[in-house]
């Protein structure tokens, strides 16, 4: 079975964690399990790991664990910003102001 396969199979982040060998304090987990995954999913995905063979696909999915569990550890979900919610609520999406006096005016242009 593939790190991949195996992976597909996972629940819980504590799985990931433990089937990648991973290290980790359960307060940090319990906190920002979600982001963790996430990042760890975004870092994979630049990497194209799905080309590379089974020991390297295996090696850098620990590696891009251990590297997302750290932002984590270094910083928070609030700092860090994976999810958009989090992302839009320091930038949310700018909206075109309207003249108040366009909107009190009827289909004609008339008031």
């Amino acid at each position: 079975m593939t790190v991949w396969e195996q992976l597909c199979g996972l629940s819980a982040a504590e799985e990931f964690f433990e089937l990648l060998n991973v290290p980790y304090d359960t307060a940090v987990l319990n906190v920002c399990r979600l982001h963790i995954l996430k990042r760890m999913g975004e870092y994979l995905r630049r990497d194209a790991v799905a080309e590379a063979d089974a020991d390297t696909a295996r090696s850098l999915c620990r590696t891009h664990l251990e590297r997302a569990y750290s932002d984590f550890v270094r910083s928070s979900p609030l700092n860090e910003r994976v999810f958009k919610g989090l992302k839009d609520a320091v930038n949310p999406p700018s909206a075109s102001l309207v003249q108040l006096a366009t909107l009190s005016e009827g289909k004609n242009g008339t008031r």
